[in-house]
């Protein structure tokens, strides 16, 4: 596992219909983001977003969660299957497991989420639903640096967005989602670029010198 990886190379990791890996896919056909997708991933064979990527000219791959004999064996295939591929860069696109601390020994590079709510707010599953609960005035979405605590890494960038009286969990989550397929392509872009470091916690971009 020690092969080098190719500086503009990106993963993508799914489990469902996959429309961040075509928002990704449609950012780089339209020039709006220098990379390649060199793998899309999946832990579930029925998984909609393996269609799109096939249809993309895309290579992919199943993995099933289940029969390994524990999560760390399971993440341990999975990063090689990236690191093999000379992968850069891993985005979870929807992918419905919390990785352990084995696969980023595995793998080294940077791995990105995007997740719906303004983090560190509502983190977990149903987070506009947990949006509407609370009574916030403001929801929105946040692309972060993956760490094995669960939606709780360095922030790389957020949008807001404004939450309506009328608002159901489905018209929420559709307003969030418009805003993660801007966003995601827009983060990856900024770390594959190179410019930026981390203070603690807190993400940076550098500018160009």
């Amino acid at each position: 596992m020690s092969e080098p990886r190719h500086p503009r190379r990106i993963g993508v990791l799914v489990s469902g219909r996959g429309s961040n890996l075509q928002a990704l896919i449609n950012a780089i056909d339209g020039g709006r983001l220098d990379a390649t997708i060199a793998v899309v991933i999946s832990n579930a064979a029925d998984a909609p977003a393996l269609t799109r990527a096939s249809k993309a000219g895309i290579e992919t791959l199943t993995i099933p969660h289940t029969g390994w004999p524990s999560r760390e064996a399971f993440d341990e295939r999975l990063a090689a299957a990236l690191v093999e591929r000379q992968v850069r860069l891993v985005c979870l696109a929807g992918f419905m497991r919390r990785l352990s601390a084995r696969f980023f020994e595995c793998f080294t590079g940077p791995v990105l989420n995007v997740h719906p709510s303004l983090l560190p707010a509502f983190p977990g599953t149903d987070a506009p639903g947990q949006a509407l609960a609370h009574g916030v005035k403001v929801a929105g979405c946040t692309v972060h640096m993956v760490t094995p605590e669960l939606d709780s890494g360095p922030i790389v960038l957020q949008t807001a967005v404004p939450v309506f009286p009328d608002d159901s969990v489905e018209t929420l989550a559709a307003r969030i989602l418009i805003e993660e397929h801007r966003l995601l392509p827009a983060a990856v872009g900024c770390v594959l670029d190179g410019r930026w470091r981390l203070d603690g916690r807190r993400f940076t971009e550098t500018p160009v010198s």
